[in-house]
């Protein structure tokens, strides 16, 4: 009941060890031996008091002597464990809580030593996570927090490292290296043009449509007609009309009478 067991929480068969189980410092329990003397001293008054009222200390100094015991157990009970792999803590007697993390959710850790604390050598650690875990982010009477704070930052770097070599073995050891960026599509296709000594900006190709509108046939054959006039009259034929891509000319058609 005493003993948390931390070897069953372990995953062995992933490889997990313990690098360091870190015990409550001798400071945490200083209220509580204080409360189970105060709880002895009362159940002695037992003795001191009128014969009918004996057991009013007697409940009394076992109620605090109990609360007392409860409260040392408690304090001895909880473990914060680092492994190569995670972060976990045990604690309770009766009922058992596990609270875990995994090393690389670990943002920071901060180290709060109080006065009292640089005194007698322990500190509290205050861990910022990804997921803001309650049950680890604080633990308090840490003895020696200076080194164990060390030994997580060394468990970090080293299983950084490792999943790094994991994920170039799995591509034969080999660097990895990210793709080459794609090559922008071109979106206008341009005309050559004669080199000369002032170049331009590349002049898009526009090309006429290529679905004729259904009045096609009256423009060529107004066009035949001048044509065929012009000869006969032995005038110069007439320039061609100027290319309208859009086909929104409206003017209206001369017909000769």
């Amino acid at each position: 009941m005493f003993d948390p067991r931390i070897e069953k929480h372990l995953i062995t068969d992933q490889g997990e060890h313990v690098v360091d189980e870190v015990r409550k410092h001798w400071a945490a329990s200083v209220s509580a031996v204080l409360e189970l003397f105060g709880g002895i001293v009362v159940l002695l008054l037992s003795f001191f008091v009128p014969a009918q009222a004996w057991w009013v200390p007697a409940l009394l100094g076992a109620a605090v002597t109990g609360h007392a015991i409860w409260r040392y157990f408690e304090q001895h009970t909880d473990r914060f464990v680092i492994t190569n792999m995670r972060v976990f803590r045990v604690h309770g007697i009766l009922s058992q809580r596990i609270a875990t993390m995994p090393l690389a959710r670990i943002l920071d850790i901060s180290v709060y030593k109080p006065v009292v604390g640089r005194v007698f050598g322990y500190g509290h650690f205050v861990f910022e996570s990804a997921a803001q875990e309650q049950g680890l982010r604080e633990i308090r009477y840490v003895g020696d927090p200076d080194e164990r704070g060390l030994t997580i930052q060394r468990v970090i770097q080293q299983a950084g490292l490792r999943g790094a070599a994991g994920r170039a073995e799995q591509f034969g050891g080999a660097h990895i290296m990210p793709p080459p960026p794609a090559a922008p599509a071109a979106s206008v296709t341009t005309a050559d043009s004669v080199h000369d000594e002032n170049p331009t900006a590349p002049v898009p190709d526009v090309r006429p449509a290529t679905n004729p509108s259904g009045w096609d046939w009256l423009a060529d054959a107004q066009r035949r007609e001048d044509e065929r006039l012009a000869q006969l009259r032995g005038e110069p034929a007439p320039a061609p009309a100027p290319f309208d891509p859009d086909r929104t000319n409206t003017a209206p058609i001369q017909l000769p009478r």
